[in-house]
């Protein structure tokens, strides 16, 4: 470490830590405000209609899962060149400022909702994301080096921060998204960002030289390498014989010019996959022009990109002695496992939020709407109350010291306090109303051209809503309908209104203002298309109703986190813990036993047809249990059946699976409209039901291979 002397952190305590952890929650909460409350977004703002209430860019779900997933993989992959240059170059803390301004100009481009600024955004996020990711954890580390010990409790604390700034990021950016307007969406994300960078950089004096640039001479570089002692290796004979090895293999086993050249070759091809899927479905170029023996040159150039891959970790891993090598060899398969379960969850960014949109009964009324606003109200404040009694005990130990990073976290306070306000109030007042407006009958055809019919064999029509400057054809019947709106506004039986879809199955509306009424026209002018605007008059005053918002349901992942991760904690440290193998296939299988419930709610249901929020809010729980399961294996196993030397790179490969996972999580669940339309919405849960069942029984089996190729780690 550097001669200067270090403050002593535990000096200005919060609630038994140092006050400078709390400043790191409250930064890494902001950048999981952004970051999630961009990505609820992306998919849906991709996919809706480009004519409607809130108009998006109304792309195929296919195209809008191809960038997505283009960006969730490169999310995992630009951290591990981050955390090198913020080790050797940067420091931790410019690391994090540079990565933290990155993201906020990414977040403001995107607000612009033009195609420029959105690719322009989305590359800002992937690179800051490439900083910052890999740098609060290390200062953590560093801060607590001499009481290892409360490691784990620094930890704990750090992760609620990271839920708690998904959690309200999902709510308020999503509410004000869809509520308003996608940029107020995007928007928000971009001020938390860059209000989180401000209050973290003018809390500097709390950290000393903690994450400074490093020194020439390199005296303050971490120590590498994971410590092997018997709580980790089965006896002492094996721990001896582990150490030995270690430092034999350090000297015998250095990274060679070959294992550097398919280490960049591998890169390129990796990341020239990832730019290359989006740009084939979205702009019809592609990077590799070519087929042989009728395959497609970008298959072709992946499978080669991983037997290169392949050729690199076997040829590093023989070079170990046996035990070392067993290890890595579990490690590697425990990576494997890896892709299937975020394959699975990361459906929650692409096609749960289509599913939610689309095919889910967001609508509540009466007693049912009270209810959930009461709920919604306590999920909201209690959680805020909470963080902003931590921010006041920071103020109360820390003022003094840094006075202005604190004053940047109040207005920070105080906006969150003032949206979730202005959120709650709305949805309490939100008025039903029945309305009607005319619509002209036509048959509705299946792709042989015959009318479809109920399974009572009777006819099933269409109703066309008469919108400005529709042609209604001769002959056809015209007929009166009776739709329900829920704004916040008062409007008067017997009242004209204008309304327009809401959805991209343009059954649900909603009642325009005079801003959203220009606003249509001018899209559709611009789009050259029509209006779709109707006509309507109230009817009726019906009893409060409220819409759920999309992005809601995705904020139950950080909901069911917080409630069960104690729990969860205590079943670990017990008796009952299971082994990494058990864990791993618990995960996997509640996970697929999630997408199994939804399978069956949306079983049989007919086009136009709700399923109830109930299966999605289960779903959501099973996920997020299926994730407290896997989650302490994973990144916890690089230290302990990793040699030092290979660290870096293993955490590279576990970042490159997860990165797998997301990109095949996108892709496939871009798939959701044409498996739906040609075989069945159940079916297309069904293969995320099937997959990772069989994933987890496949490792369960493996548990007594694993537990050899381990060496008593545990």
């Amino acid at each position: 470490m550097s001669t200067t002397k270090q403050p002593n952190f535990f000096d200005s305590q919060v609630l038994g830590h140092p006050a400078g952890l709390f400043v790191l929650f409250f930064t890494e909460m902001w950048e999981r405000f952004s970051f999630y409350g961009m990505r609820v977004l992306l998919i849906n703002f991709l996919t809706m209609a480009a004519i409607g209430y809130n108009p998006g860019w109304e792309w195929s779900a296919e195209n809008a899962g191809a960038l997505f997933g283009t960006y969730a993989g490169l999310l995992y992959l630009t951290p591990i060149v981050g955390g090198i240059l913020a080790d050797k170059v940067l420091g931790y803390r410019w690391a994090v400022v540079i990565g933290s301004l990155l993201m906020t100009a990414g977040h403001a481009s995107m607000a612009f909702e033009t195609e420029f600024s959105l690719y322009f955004g989305l590359a800002l996020l992937v690179i800051g994301t490439g900083f910052f990711k890999p740098t609060m954890t290390s200062i953590i580390s560093e801060m607590y080096k001499s009481v290892p010990e409360k490691k784990d409790g620094a930890y704990t604390i750090f992760y609620m921060g990271v839920n708690a700034g998904a959690f309200f990021g999902m709510m308020l950016c999503g509410y004000l998204a869809e509520k308003i307007g996608w940029s107020y969406g995007f928007g928000l994300a971009g001020v938390f960002m860059l209000l989180g960078t401000l209050q973290f950089w003018l809390a500097k004096p709390l950290f000393g030289t903690i994450g400074d640039v490093p020194s020439k001479d390199g005296n303050d570089l971490k120590d590498g390498g994971p410590v092997v002692t018997n709580n980790n290796v089965g006896n002492l004979d094996e721990a001896e014989e582990t150490k030995e090895s270690v430092e034999t293999d350090e000297k015998l086993n250095p990274f060679t010019t070959i294992d550097k050249v398919l280490i960049a070759i591998t890169s390129v091809i990796g990341f020239a996959y990832l730019l290359n899927d989006p740009l084939v479905k979205i702009a019809g170029v592609n990077l590799f022009p070519f087929e042989i023996g009728g395959l497609d040159g970008s298959y072709i150039t992946i499978i080669t990109g991983l037997i290169l891959f392949l050729i690199l970790v076997i040829s590093r891993i023989m070079r170990y002695s046996k035990v070392i090598r067993d290890r890595m060899v579990a490690f590697v398969i425990f990576a494997f496992f890896t892709v299937f379960f975020w394959m699975s969850f990361e459906q929650g960014a692409s096609s749960l939020v289509l599913f939610a949109r689309d095919s889910v009964d967001r609508s509540l009324s009466g007693d049912s709407a009270i209810i959930f606003n009461i709920i919604n109200a306590l999920l909201t404040i209690i959680p805020l109350a909470i963080i902003t009694w931590v921010l006041f005990l920071l103020w109360k130990r820390t003022f003094k010291k840094i006075p202005s990073s604190n004053i940047v976290l109040i207005i920070c306070f105080t906006i969150m306090w003032g949206i979730a306000g202005w959120m709650l109030n709305r949805d309490f007042n939100s008025r039903a109303y029945e309305v009607e407006y005319s619509a002209y009958k036509m048959a509705d055809l299946d792709e042989n051209g015959k009318q479809k019919k109920t399974e009572k064999g009777e006819l099933i029509y269409k109703y066309i809503p008469v919108s400005e400057g529709l042609e209604v054809p001769v002959g056809a019947e015209l007929v009166t309908k009776k739709i329900k709106i829920a704004e916040p506004v008062d409007l008067e039986v017997g009242q004209s209104i204008n309304i327009i879809h809401k959805d991209n199955d343009r059954t649900e509306f909603g009642y325009l203002t005079k801003e959203r009424l220009e606003k249509a026209k001018e899209n559709a002018k611009k789009l050259g298309r029509k209006t779709e605007i109707v006509e309507a008059k109230v009817v009726e005053i019906k009893d409060n109703e409220v819409e759920i918002t999309v992005s809601w349901f995705s904020i139950l992942n950080s909901f069911f986190i917080i409630a069960f991760a104690s729990l969860f904690s205590k079943i670990w440290e017990s008796k009952y813990n299971p082994s990494a193998t058990g864990k791993y296939a618990l995960g996997l299988i509640i996970m697929g036993l999630g997408f199994g419930l939804l399978a069956w709610g949306s079983h049989g249901i007919q086009e136009g047809v709700k399923v109830s929020m109930v299966w999605l809010i289960l779903a959501y729980l099973f996920h997020t249990l299926g994730e407290l399961c896997l989650s302490p294996v994973g990144l916890s196993y690089v230290s302990k059946l990793v040699p030092a030397r290979m660290i870096a790179f293993m955490f590279g490969m576990w970042y490159l699976a997860i990165a797998i996972g997301n990109k095949l999580a996108a892709v496939l669940g871009g798939q959701i409209e044409n498996i739906t339309k040609e075989y069945s919405l159940s079916t297309f849960f069904l293969i995320f039901t099937i997959v990772p069942i069989i994933a987890g029984v496949v490792i369960w089996a493996l548990t007594p291979i694993m537990k050899n190729l381990m060496h008593g780690v545990k």
